[in-house]
């Protein structure tokens, strides 16, 4: 069974403030409060200690390699955590939704900037030219 965990903020009609980091999503490890590298989580199986992880990672930056991390619900949530004595933390990383709609403007702006100085420039004729 994959462990899956919604937190709910007390008397709000049950709004879902964060959902726990699951298989397949892609998370940002920080080292020292300092973002250091994306990796995916490729499986999350429970250890023999109830509320502990195995969670293995695919770390994505050259060179390839996956790490195996044994992990309470909560870290893999996006509390902090030590190992070797710094501190650690994982954060899901979700695509901003709007992210099209944002851009929108912008373009337009460009759109119309450009078309006013727009000249077609052949390469046919430049080859000729020569």
């Amino acid at each position: 069974m994959k462990p899956f965990l919604i937190l709910f903020r007390p008397g709000s009609d049950n709004e879902v403030i964060q959902k726990m980091s699951q298989e397949n999503d892609i998370v940002l490890l920080y080292v020292e409060e300092t973002p250091l590298v994306f990796a995916r989580i490729e499986e999350i199986s429970p250890d023999v200690k109830a509320g502990w992880y195995h969670v293995k990672l695919f770390i994505l930056q050259l060179p390839l390699q996956t790490v195996t991390w044994i992990l309470r619900d909560s870290y893999i949530n996006g509390d902090t955590f030590t190992m070797g004595g710094k501190k650690m933390k994982l954060e899901r990383v979700v695509c901003p939704e709007n992210a099209e709609k944002e851009d929108l403007p912008l373009k337009k702006n460009l759109a119309k900037n450009d078309s006013r100085s727009a000249k077609v420039i052949s390469l046919t004729d430049m080859k000729k030219n020569r």
